[in-house]
């Protein structure tokens, strides 16, 4: 049995876990204040094979029970970069990964759902991991689904020959539409575990809010879910599968790249290189994985979609870290040593925008100014500009920012890192077990637990009615032209106009960008950043009006 993160009950009958899916009789795990959990449930056919990059196949029924208290395997990834405060390798892994887990709120009844997608940047991720263990959420009375899908190149391949075999004349999307037949396994088979199909959230960090984000556009995915909770996303610039666009590639040419590097001549010796092989070869090639606009699972350009009122109008909590960048500082580059030097290369990249910058992130502490300016131009910007275009769209939109840190983190420089409120949403404060090794644990006392259940309580009545509420705490205000926010610090505090003036300026340089059309926002970091197109030569965008 593995129950490396949930406490069996002490005694509990096999009757009281039971369920009966369209596909037949599960057998879960008690746990203790009446929880229950079904780990490793198949929702999808191995994809391997000739399955491999293709859609995934529904899984099949089957006779009997099927016991389900086994985490099924991770997908096939490379390890986590050494020293990373992110390092997990999870205990099994294999490219046949298409499992979720279910974790039933005691007594569930028609409860909302919540449907969990891991981050790792489409390359890891393992939803065993102890930080994404439902139960205490399922505690506030939801149904917590955590769900495993392909990555790396096993997602998120390209290629023409793949496109040639698809009805639909696409590729490279195979870890999005594995999370479409997650959602579409929840709709048919989740009141089964007492859950209300019509009423399921959607919620992810980092990759799993840019999958969230995703599906908010997709045509496939309208209907399957009902909320979205976007935790650190970035409304990046994704490649289109035919044409060069942006100064990039097209997702085809990248494709044909990887397999030439790979001694590849076609689908089929492509198909034939064992999983773990081709998993690692394309990582050390540099094989950067990511969705692909191919006009079938992602019709154009999110940031397109959002400017022509397109996404999926679902109520939104939408937010990201303090320090976003303090745990990724391969996104700021070495720092300019003296004053000067750091207002002469802002300068040189922002030109006419420099002051703007300069009044933003000023020269007074450069490598805190580099760090936030990172953290703006990409968690930041994405998650203001979702809830300006969710507002304007009708839609109530939730704005947060956790700032929260404590002396474990301040020990190590790492003050409300890029996903430092996972433990806190999961209600891990003082869990033994599951954390990466080297993450600083939140200390194990009263303030912590409150703003953790804080955290929880907003989330869950957000899943339960639209409306995030705790009980003693501030209210949360949607974001409207005030630009209401709420600030995760010790205690949940409200506040407007977030950052004032950061926002406003990375929309100019991503605009240039759109209207020049030969660089990719995806470098919008900074002083990382390749000098911004000048005004002159190109028309700057302005953002349509929304229609519902």
């Amino acid at each position: 049995m593995n129950s490396r993160t949930d406490m069996p009950a002490a005694s509990a009958g096999n009757d009281d876990i039971s369920v009966v899916t369209k596909g037949g009789m599960l057998v879960g795990l008690a746990l203790a204040d009446a929880v229950a959990v079904f780990r490793g449930i198949r929702y999808a056919k191995p994809p391997v094979g000739e399955l491999r990059w293709k859609p995934p196949v529904a899984a099949g029924a089957w006779r009997g029970l099927r016991r389900a208290v086994e985490f099924g395997p991770a997908c096939l990834q490379i390890s986590s970069s050494p020293g990373s405060v992110y390092a997990h390798r999870p205990s099994r892994m294999s490219e046949d990964c298409l499992f979720l887990n279910v974790w039933r709120a005691p007594r569930a009844s028609d409860a909302p759902v919540m449907v969990w997608l891991h981050g790792g940047s489409l390359r890891t991720g393992d939803p065993a991991s102890g930080m994404y263990n439902g139960s205490h959420l399922a505690r506030k009375g939801v149904i917590v689904v955590t769900v495993n899908y392909r990555l790396g190149v096993l997602g998120y391949f390209a290629h023409p020959e793949l496109t040639g075999e698809s009805p639909h004349s696409s590729s490279g999307n195979y870890g999005l539409l594995d999370q479409i037949e997650a959602l579409r396994w929840v709709r048919d088979n989740i009141a089964a575990f007492g859950g209300d199909p019509h009423n399921v959230t959607l919620f992810g960090e980092s990759a799993g809010a840019l999958s969230a984000m995703a599906l908010m556009t997709s045509p496939l995915a309208r209907g399957l879910f009902h909320k979205v909770i976007l935790q650190s996303g970035y409304l990046a610039w994704n490649a289109e599968l035919k044409q060069a666009c942006f100064g990039q590639a097209s997702a085809e040419s990248n494709g044909m790249v990887v397999a030439a590097r790979l001694d590849a001549q076609d689908l089929v010796a492509l198909r034939a290189i064992p999983a773990k092989q081709l998993t690692e070869r394309t990582a050390a090639i540099g094989f950067n994985p990511r969705p692909t606009i191919d006009g079938w699972v992602l019709p154009r350009q999110l940031i397109e979609c959002l400017d022509r009122g397109e996404q999926a109008p679902v109520p939104m909590i939408v937010g990201f870290n303090e320090g976003e960048m303090r745990s990724m500082r391969a996104y700021v580059p070495t720092l300019p040593a003296t004053a000067v030097e750091y207002e002469t290369h802002v300068r040189k990249i922002y030109r006419d925008l420099a002051e703007n910058y300069l009044a933003c992130y000023p020269a007074t502490n450069i490598e805190e100014s580099a760090l936030a300016a990172a953290r703006d131009a990409t968690c930041g910007w994405s998650a203001e500009r979702l809830a300006r275009a969710h507002s304007r769209l009708g839609v109530p939109a939730y704005l947060y920012f956790f700032s929260h840190h404590y002396p474990a983190e301040d020990a190590v420089h790492l003050k409300a890192f890029h996903a430092s409120e996972l433990p806190y949403e999961f209600g891990r404060i003082g869990a033994a077990e599951g954390w990466p090794e080297l993450w600083p644990r939140p200390p194990d006392d009263a303030r912590e637990r409150t703003l953790s259940e804080a955290i929880m309580s907003y989330f869950t009545s957000f899943a339960r009615d639209g409306v995030p509420v705790a009980p003693g705490e501030t209210a949360w205000q949607p974001y409207h032209d005030d630009r209401a926010f709420l600030e995760f610090l010790d205690t949940p505090r409200p506040g407007n106009h977030l950052l004032a003036g950061a926002f406003e300026l990375h929309e100019q340089v991503v605009s240039r960008r759109r209207a020049a059309r030969t660089q990719h926002w995806g470098i919008n970091i900074g002083l990382a950043s390749p000098p911004v197109p000048c005004v002159e030569g190109s028309v700057r965008l302005r953002e349509r009006p929304l229609h519902v």
